[in-house]
């Protein structure tokens, strides 16, 4: 799949994952990654990782995307952001599972010492940014 758009605000990034997604509604749990160019322009390729687990795995998998994040912003484009959309099934709003799985992604992006775009996520009925001060609010 690719998209090409210039994302330089929230609303923009959030118009994005809408656009992508289309009718929203998810049989199962995946996470969509895009990188960002440093002046916002969308790269011509968008990841998604299906049959993710409820909860993300914090051992060999966290390590094995820090390894693609820190290569993705260093290597392919550097001084990227990356930008992450959590879907999964259900009608509820944010809850547990997708608040670790935002921790988990921020953190992850961190490590790799590249820049993250507010992490988003989605189901059958809302697609909604979870910002990083969020998670620290709710713990």
């Amino acid at each position: 799949m690719t998209y090409s758009a210039v994302i330089r605000t929230q609303a923009d990034l959030e118009r994005m994952w809408r656009d992508l997604m289309g009718p929203l509604g998810f049989s199962g749990y995946s996470l969509w990654l895009i990188v960002l160019e440093p002046d916002g322009s969308t790269t011509p390729v968008i990841t998604e990782i299906t049959e993710c687990s409820p909860f993300p795995d914090e051992g060999p998998s966290r390590a094995g995307l820090v390894d693609v994040l820190r290569m993705l912003v260093t290597e392919a484009v550097p001084g990227g952001r990356v930008a992450f959309l959590r879907t999964r099934p259900g009608r509820d709003g944010i809850n547990e599972s997708d608040r670790a799985w935002a921790a988990m992604l921020y953190a992850a992006a961190r490590e790799a010492g590249g820049t993250v775009e507010v992490v988003h996520v989605a189901n059958s009925v809302m697609l909604a940014p979870l910002p990083l001060d969020a998670l620290r609010m709710a713990g």
